[in-house]
């Protein structure tokens, strides 16, 4: 097995940062030390195979991104991104593992789903990935199949409260599978708006001829993600079940996961850096006349953007900051404007809801160091060691420390990325959502268990490298 000395840089974890060296033996670390260390009397650079020069630069975990869709059937297409795109496109941004979703749906099983999943992306990843499971069908069959995910590796799954006739749960079914998750320890995920109510203020709005992007966010009003989020934290107090929000953007919707956190309760939220940097006015600035009207799509996801006037991205940032939310994913659903987004002109509802930010999240998360929003550390550890640890994966991965999967990103803060279609994108679609942002920093190099895959702007991997990863249960819980 190859043995590699990273040397000179700053390694940074989730509790601090210092000088060190990282020994690799094969796929794995197999030492942290202090710098120009003489193990057993022998030198080390002079006896690995391969040293790797860290200086300037931080060394930190591989980013873990839990909440990405690949090829997800949606609104009559799919998610544009393949395993395969996907994943490399992942490794292109330093993020060295994925939880994606396999899918039920109406009336098929939970096990033809998995298998599903695992088919798709058997042999085609470029990074270590691993599955949360959608239940689309919540019925008896459903919640005995449930019972035996863990044994399979997987250890959530996800429930909608949108989506009426594809995806919804009503509150009689959100309670019998939060019963499993009480009796299980699985972490039970809940995408939190409310879904029968946002469809009848998106019927009005259309009949009011009111048909552009904007107004998928109009009908999907923080009221209807604040409600449903604190119906979730109400059936998961009454179970007993953990709980895990996807995709927060409502600043009263963090509040509604901040009161059931002081109060002791095992809730968690994710947030996603749309909700950070973009916003509803900007969204509807691209959906003037002199942009053609439609150019607000690139950015339809569901939950939506929210007003940068009412100050929920102000909001986003400081429960990062104070740990009301806990991680950063992406909802990684991304659509091409040609024959995809536009499936929605003259009518929001039909626009497939999804951005694709999975190759920039480690960046976009980076530039939040940069000005402020966020310590080096707490960028490390929303970004990694969380997800590790929220979706028992911890030891692992999310840390750099002997045992763990040598997944081990170069990042130099004196370095620049420029974002956008024809620059850094590798992305499986026609548009950038981040086209024209500019990074304070760049991802120098990248390894997945003990693999360069980036290197110096060059892409070294392969398809099939990456592992399917069989999860334990939450180590995140209290």
């Amino acid at each position: 097995m190859t043995t590699t000395l990273i040397t000179g840089g700053t390694v940074v974890s989730a509790t601090g940062r210092g000088l060190a060296d990282v020994l690799i033996d094969g796929e794995t670390i197999a030492a942290v030390l202090q710098p120009g260390s003489v193990l057993l009397g022998t030198d080390l650079a002079a006896s690995v195979d391969r040293v790797i020069d860290a200086t300037g630069r931080y060394v930190i975990p591989g980013g873990i991104d839990a909440h990405t869709h690949f090829e997800l059937p949606f609104g009559g297409t799919e998610a544009s991104d393949t395993f395969e795109t996907g994943t490399r496109a992942a490794a292109w941004g330093g993020t060295t593992s994925v939880i994606d979703f396999a899918v039920q749906t109406y009336g098929t099983r939970i096990q033809d789903g998995l298998a599903k999943w695992h088919e798709k992306a058997s042999g085609n990843c470029a990074i270590d990935y691993g599955f949360h499971q959608i239940v689309g069908d919540v019925t008896e069959d459903s919640l005995a199949a449930l019972r035996a995910l863990p044994d399979e590796g997987v250890s959530s799954f996800k429930l909608f409260m949108a989506y009426p006739g594809v995806f919804y749960s009503d509150d009689a079914q959100i309670l019998k599978a939060m019963q499993v998750s009480r009796d299980t320890g699985m972490l039970t995920m809940m995408h939190a708006e409310n879904g029968p109510a946002i469809d009848v203020l998106a019927a009005q709005l259309v009949e009011q001829g009111k048909t552009d992007p904007y107004y998928h966010g109009i009908a999907r009003a923080w009221q209807m993600e604040e409600e449903a989020t604190h119906r979730a934290i109400m059936l998961a107090n009454l179970t007993g079940a953990p709980l895990y929000i996807v995709h927060v953007s409502a600043k009263q919707a963090v509040e509604q996961v901040a009161w059931a956190r002081d109060k002791g309760q095992n809730v968690y939220g994710e947030t996603c850096p749309q909700y950070l940097y973009q916003s509803l006015e900007e969204q509807l600035g691209a959906s003037s006349p002199e942009w053609g009207r439609f150019e607000g799509a690139k950015w339809v996801c569901s939950t939506p953007l929210r007003s940068r006037a009412e100050g929920h991205q102000d909001s986003m940032w400081q429960a990062l900051r104070t740990n009301d939310l806990q991680m950063v994913s992406t909802d990684h659903c991304p659509f091409c404007m040609k024959d995809q987004k536009e499936l929605g002109i003259g009518d929001f509802r039909k626009i497939p809801n999804g951005i694709g930010s999975i190759e920039h999240r480690m960046d976009l998360m980076y530039q939040g160091v940069v000005t402020g929003e966020l310590t080096l550390e707490r960028w490390v550890e929303l970004t990694s060691t969380t997800p590790a640890r929220m979706f028992g994966l911890y030891g692992r991965k999310g840390v750099i420390q002997p045992g763990a999967d040598a997944d081990i990103v170069l990042y130099d803060p004196n370095g620049h990325t420029s974002i956008g279609l024809n620059k850094t994108h590798h992305m499986n679609m026609d548009y950038s959502a981040w086209e024209g942002f500019e990074i304070d920093g760049h991802v120098d190099t990248v390894l997945s268990r003990g693999k360069v895959v980036v290197d110096d702007n060059q892409y070294l991997g392969t398809k099939g490298d990456g592992r399917f990863l069989k999860r334990g249960l939450s180590q995140y819980l209290a």
